[in-house]
Order: structure tokens, then C-alpha cells, then sequence
């Protein structure tokens, strides 16, 4: 592969009008292709309801990103399997159900999956709606990550693998460690994504994914590649390999983007030196009683998702 990989970034607030006009601009400049016709799952970060207002993408900017692509004639629809909760209890949570209400735009739950077998050995199950969209976008948050230290385009496609698959991930491969991490990259190199957008306007720093600070950066900053912009946003940060583990892993996995040379860099790239990352890592692998734990607060309010439907019907 020729040529270096663009990273573009722009400066906004989450003001409708000003993150229109940034938004427009980079999809304009990264991805001028026609999209009329095509079926194209947006994919944001929703985390949980805890908190969704700073740990997922800001509505704003799943709105925005709609809009351009409904006015281009693509078929959207928005979708996220997430960490705790429903995607529809996240999304109403964080604003996004009332932002997205007067578009054409379907919230999806990535509750269909199809096994896939990555190069590295492990078997997971992909949304189908990943799987079988024409393109996706995908919509990050820049969140420090109290397992991964920084989470951001890479991470975010983790998040196509359904449901229960991930935590049980967490707990298969945890401490296999450069295996799990292999196996978050390969999700992001199969899957059809043309383009990826981080929201950095107020990110999260401290003890993410959930509870941290929010931070104020005011920029979006965007790539056609995951892992390139991934590069862009560690060295901005200043930090080197041995720091970030799905960077040293997408060294190892010699992919494209991985490598400060394979990056063209915006000249108008922040110092983030100053942003507050966790200072220990908590381990990858999951400990059996959180998983227990998980699965009876994932029973519980299935449980009582299924009663108020029928309380509902009933009345």
C-alpha cells in the first residue's frame, strides 16, 4: 500500500451550526464519494446509561453526521451493543433518541449476530447489521480507559461483537493479553469502515471509560483508517508504544497506519500531553463474580423489560 494516511482535524463546540459546518467540511474533504443508495450503520460510542451524557458520542454529532448522509440519499441506521444496559435505555439516556427523533434514522440493537473466525484463532459473533452495512461510520468518544489507558476509533468497532461476547472476551483472553488485543484490530480490519470521526470536543479524562473528568479540547479529528487516526491521537498525547497496548499489538500486526510515517498529521495537531491518563492499569481479564454480577443485572433487567411490556398490553 502508497501513500500516507490523512488525518483531519477541525475545531468546534457541540453548537449545531458551528459542528455542522466542521463536520460537513471533513466529510467533504475525506470522503467526497457518493453514498446515494448505500446502506450505512453510524456506529457512536454508547457505553452505559450511567453517566451517558460524557461516556458516549455526543448526540450532536451522530445527528450531524445523519444529516449529511440522508441529504447524500444513504438508508441510516445507528446502532451500538453496549458494556451495560440496552442500546435504547443508552441512547435515551445520553440525548440521542431525542436528537435523532425527527430524522429517518432507525437506533438498532445488535441483537442478530453471525460467527466470524479471526486469523488470530478466536471465534466471535458481529452484528449483522456490521456486517452486511454497505459502509459504516464510525463516531468515537476520546475517553482515557482504566484497562486500555485511552480509548478511541479502534476500541469504539469493539463494539459490533454482541451482547454477552465481550465481557466473556474479557474473561476467555484477558490475561492472554497481546491475543485479546489482536482481537480487538481484527474486528476493525474486517468490517466495511469508510470513515471515522472523534468527538474531542469535551472528552473524558481521569478513570474512563465512565468515571472520569470531563476535559474541554473543542476539535474533531478524523480518518478513512481507525488505526491511523488511533496513531495520530497517542502521539498528540506523547506517548510511545509501550504505553498503549493496542498500539504496540498493531506494530506487531504490521498494520497500515500503525507507524508515525504511514500518518500524515494535521499541522494544526494539539499538545494533549497535559491530559490526565489513568496512572496503573486495571487488569484486561475479567474476575468470574463480575461476570456473575453481570449477568444477573443483564437477567434482571431483561426481566423487567419483558414485565412492563406486559403491564403495558395489559393496560
Amino acid at each position: 500500500m502508497s501513500g500516507n494516511l490523512r488525518v483531519g482535524i477541525r475545531w468546534s463546540t457541540y453548537r449545531i451550526e458551528e459542528l455542522r459546518e466542521a463536520v460537513y467540511s471533513l466529510l467533504g474533504e475525506l470522503f467526497p464519494g457518493a453514498v446515494r443508495g448505500l446502506r450505512v450503520l453510524v456506529k457512536p460510542n454508547l457505553v452505559a446509561p450511567r453517566r451517558a451524557t460524557l461516556s458516549c458520542t455526543h448526540p450532536a454529532v451522530v445527528r450531524v453526521v445523519c444529516e449529511w448522509l440522508l441529504e447524500g440519499g444513504a438508508e441510516v441506521t445507528v446502532g451500538d451493543s453496549p458494556a451495560f444496559g440496552t442500546t435504547q435505555a443508552v441512547a435515551r439516556a445520553g440525548g440521542l433518541t431525542r436528537a435523532l427523533s425527527d430524522l429517518p434514522v432507525r437506533i438498532v440493537r445488535f441483537t442478530p449476530s453471525r460467527p466470524v473466525r479471526l486469523s488470530c484463532g478466536v471465534t466471535i459473533k458481529l452484528a449483522r447489521e456490521a456486517l452486511c452495512a454497505d459502509l459504516i461510520v464510525n463516531l468515537p468518544r476520546l475517553k482515557a480507559h482504566d484497562q486500555l489507558l485511552i480509548t478511541a476509533a479502534v476500541k469504539n468497532l469493539f463494539g459490533c461483537v454482541v451482547g454477552l461476547q465481550k465481557p466473556l472476551l474479557h474473561a476467555r483472553l484477558g490475561e492472554k493479553g497481546d491475543l485479546f488485543f489482536r482481537t480487538i484490530l481484527e474486528v476493525g480490519e474486517l468490517l466495511p469502515v469508510e470513515l471515522n470521526i472523534l468527538d474531542a470536543i469535551v472528552a473524558m479524562e481521569g478513570r474512563g471509560p465512565t468515571g472520569g473528568r470531563p476535559r474541554e479540547l473543542g476539535f474533531l479529528l478524523a480518518s478513512k483508517n481507525a488505526v491511523a487516526l488511533d496513531t495520530a491521537l497517542y502521539l498528540a498525547l506523547g506517548l510511545s508504544p509501550e504505553d498503549v497496548p493496542l498500539w504496540k499489538t498493531a506494530l506487531r500486526m504490521r498494520l497500515f497506519g500503525a507507524r508515525p510515517e504511514e500518518v500524515t498529521l494535521p499541522a494544526d495537531l494539539p499538545d494533549l500531553s497535559d491530559f490526565r491518563l489513568p496512572e496503573r492499569l486495571a487488569p484486561v481479564s475479567f474476575h468470574p463474580l463480575r461476570l456473575i454480577r453481570g449477568f444477573i443485572k443483564r437477567l434482571f433487567m431483561a426481566v423487567s423489560r419483558g414485565f412492563l411490556c406486559l403491564c403495558g398490553r395489559d393496560f
